[in-house]
Formats: structure tokens, sequence, C-alpha cells
């Protein structure tokens, strides 16, 4: 018996999938399921990680509903997932968060410190709310560098230390397997796998959504939304810089480095959600965890007003509107952070973790056979 009911029957159908092998070439899961002949939690964890939810293998599966094995991994690995995620999180009192966290906390947590910035600018000097204010230091008029930069701060600092807690948790959950040490190789497989999305493409068609036809749709989504949050934190990171180093303030010219990275990203993160929120509205409901619907909601839809707010911020900072602007898109922010160790953006740690783990297992396995 397992921890959990889930888990009970992910043990059942990898028992199952096992024994046919017919879906070993569709992706990372069925070849580390070879690897065992039992199953603990920490490996049905790790699977249930590992797994991308293309669809491939409940379209090809000849045990699939209605035959009276029921073989539906899709959709056990998907509750199994989050399930997962609430498993190991931190502090563990948070743990029912994964259950409450749809879009009504966070829009309710973003509007919360939008209107405390806002009702704080008005009670300082309600003319630089609503005044128009240029050139360096412009947005520091709504609220001081030192204030923004502790608020926000300890905000994201909470979210990593957080996350790296639920990981360490989760790493140490799924083993290490015998004889293996650390190696680059592993790791950069791992880095190449996750910046491809490998697995995403249910070995090699494409992944499947409302039909039996598979398509790179949510693939290329995914992309957009990936690198257009990756380019967002580097135009961050690229702004501390300027302003602790180079002793610049934003905002910055339209040219700068950190503009030109958060334009970009920003499109990206207006695609890329809306294009998953499109998928996903299509998706086949025997594929996916309907009970964690909003929690999938919640995230993709702030990922989408965090860019919105930021580049109508972009365009309309030298305007009247900036600082009812630079409230919202700071509330925006704030709210994104706070949630992110308790809502789907953990998914995207908790498979890298499994990606890195697969590919050691996999270089071990391969040394093995070598000797």
């Amino acid at each position: 018996m397992h921890g959990t009911r889930i888990l009970d029957e992910a043990d059942r159908l990898m028992t199952v999938c096992n024994s046919c092998r017919y879906c070993e070439g569709l992706c990372a899961v069925f070849p580390a399921m070879e690897m065992r002949r039992a199953f603990s939690d920490g490996d049905l964890n790790y699977l249930a990680n590992l797994c991308h939810a293309c669809g491939a293998c409940y379209t090809d599966c000849q045990f699939s509903p209605p035959h009276q094995f029921n073989v539906n991994v899709p959709k056990t690995l998907a509750v199994a997932r989050t399930e997962s995620w609430a498993a190991y999180v931190w502090p563990r009192a948070f743990a029912g968060a994964f259950a409450r966290n749809g879009l009504v906390i966070s829009l309710v947590a973003a509007l919360s410190v939008a209107a405390f910035i806002f009702g704080f600018a008005a009670w300082h000097d309600r003319q630089v709310l609503f005044g128009t204010h240029t050139g360096p230091g412009a947005f520091y008029k709504l609220m001081p560098h030192n204030a923004m930069a502790a608020l926000f701060g300890s905000a994201f600092l909470y979210a990593v230390v957080a996350l790296m807690m639920g990981v360490r948790a989760f790493w140490r959950d799924i083993g290490e397997p015998v004889g293996m040490k650390t190696d680059a190789s592993a790791l950069l497989q791992a880095i190449r796998d996750a910046g491809e999305l490998r697995y995403l493409d249910g070995g090699g068609v494409g992944c499947f959504n409302e039909d039996d036809r598979p398509t790179d749709r949510r693939r290329f989504y995914h992309h957009f939304t990936f690198y257009g949050f990756a380019l967002c934190f580097a135009s961050t990171c690229v702004a501390t810089l300027y302003h602790y180093l180079l002793a610049r303030q934003a905002p910055y010219a339209w040219w700068d480095l950190p503009v030109v990275l958060g334009t970009l990203g920003g499109i990206g993160l207006l695609i890329g959600p809306i294009g998953l929120l499109a998928e996903r509205s299509k998706r086949d409901s025997v594929l996916v965890d309907e009970a964690r619907y909003g929690m999938d909601v919640a995230f993709i839809v702030m990922l989408f007003l965090t860019s919105l707010t930021g580049m109508a911020l972009l365009v309309l900072r030298e305007t009247a509107a900036m600082g009812p602007l630079l409230a919202l898109h700071l509330g925006v922010v704030f709210s994104l952070f706070v949630t992110m160790p308790y809502g789907k953006f953990v998914h995207g740690i908790y498979r890298f973790a499994a990606l890195v783990r697969y590919a050691r297992e996999r270089r071990a396995m391969a040394q093995g056979a070598g000797e």
C-alpha cells in the first residue's frame, strides 16, 4: 500500500505498462519505469513529474478505456504530480494551498498589494501619484527604491527558499541510484531536454489535445512562455546591475538592454499564455486533472497579466497613467512571487529535477551495460 490512493493506482498502471512496454519509445517515463520491478512512493512521484502530459500513451494504449484494465497514464500521473507538490511543499502547513490556489486568490492578492502601493503614494503626495514624471528615478517618485526593493526582494527570496526546500525534499524522496556520482554531462543533458521540451512531442509526432491528431501547438506556446519568462528575468537582473554597479536608475531608454530584453520577454508572455489557455480549454478531459483546473489557469493568467501591465507601463510611462499602472504592475508581480511555490509554476522546477535524475540514471545504466 502506498501513501495515497492515486499512488496505488499509479503503481497498478506502471505494473501493467511494465508488462506491455509498447510505449517505451514515446517519452522518458517508460524507459525509467522499465528500470524498476517495484515502485516506492518516491519512484511514482519521480515518474509523475517526469511525465510531460503529451497524451500519446493514452492514444496508443490497447488497454485504455473502455478496456477493463482502464489504463489512463496521463490523467493518473497528472493527479499524482499535483499531489506530490503538496507532499513536498515548504512550509508543510501550506500544503492545502495547492487545493485552493485559484485565479480569485491570485487576483485578490494582486489587487490588495496594488491598493496598498496606490494608497501609500496617495497618502504621501496625491500629485505624485497622478503626475507626469520622466527621466531617471521617475518610478521611485511613487515609491522609494529601497522600500520597493525590500518589499519585492523579500517576496522573491521567500519564493526561492520555499521552492528550494520543496525540491530538496523531492530529490531526497526519489532516491539516489546506487554508485552514482554527480556528473556535469547528465546536468547538461537535462538542461537540453528541458530547453527543447523534448518529451512534449509524443515520441516525435506531436502532442495530443482535443482529438487523436497530434500537433506541436502546446510545445510552441510553452516555448513562448518559458523563454518569455527567462527574458523578463534577465531584464530584471540587468536592470539591477545597472542600478547598483553603474548607478543608473530606471526607467531606461527604449534601446537600452533591460528594455529590449523586457519587451521581447513581454511579447513572449502575451503570446504564450494566451495560446496555452486556448489549448487548455480544448484538451480532452480524459487527459487532464480537472479538479486542479483553477491552479493551471491562475498561473497562466498571472503570467499574462504581468506582461500586459508591464507592456502598458512601458508604453505609457511618460504620461499621467504611469503611477496607477506602476502600482497595478507591482501588485501583479508581488502576487506572482508569493504564489509561485504553491501553484503550477513548481511543475517546471520538479520536472527539471526529474530530468536530471533520469539523465543520471540512464547514464549509469549505459555505463553498466558497457562493462
